[in-house]
């Protein structure tokens, strides 16, 4: 069982580690996930996952994708990219993967592992993000 704390973490590069591992076996829990950061220009960023969030199947919209705004489940939705999800070593992999908003009470004796990241300027967290969305928390 591998524990990853998300502070500070840049979300593609940990979301392709995570995914790795995933397909490897292992169980995957992250914690604090709304404290991961996407570079970039933070309105564009919004912007992006607004218009992805608007995306609309013509015909049956109940088939069309779903982006969540709640950000533990926005950065589950973000690593299942990442997976070979029409597979089902890929589904698998994703049954595997436990993501965290803060630090739960069953980890916290549990050894996180880290990352230095240096600070970005034009960066935004994914809790800033989901607010923009419209989650309220």
């Amino acid at each position: 069982m591998l524990v990853i704390d998300g502070t500070n973490l840049i979300i593609g590069r940990a979301a392709s580690q995570i995914a790795k591992k995933l397909l490897e076996g292992e169980q995957v829990h992250l914690v604090n996930a709304e404290n991961l950061v996407i570079i970039g220009n933070p309105a564009e960023i919004i912007e992006h996952y607004k218009q992805r969030r608007r995306i609309q199947h013509k015909g049956t919209p109940e088939r069309s994708p779903s982006w969540p705004k709640v950000p533990n489940m926005l950065v589950r939705r973000i690593i299942r990219g990442m997976l070979p999800w029409k597979r089902s070593r890929g589904k698998e992999a994703y049954k595997r993967l436990f993501v965290y908003t803060g630090n739960p009470k069953k980890l916290e004796g549990k050894t996180l592992e880290t990352s230095v990241v240096k600070s970005v300027r034009r960066s935004i967290t994914i809790s800033e993000l989901c607010r923009n969305l419209g989650h309220n928390a």
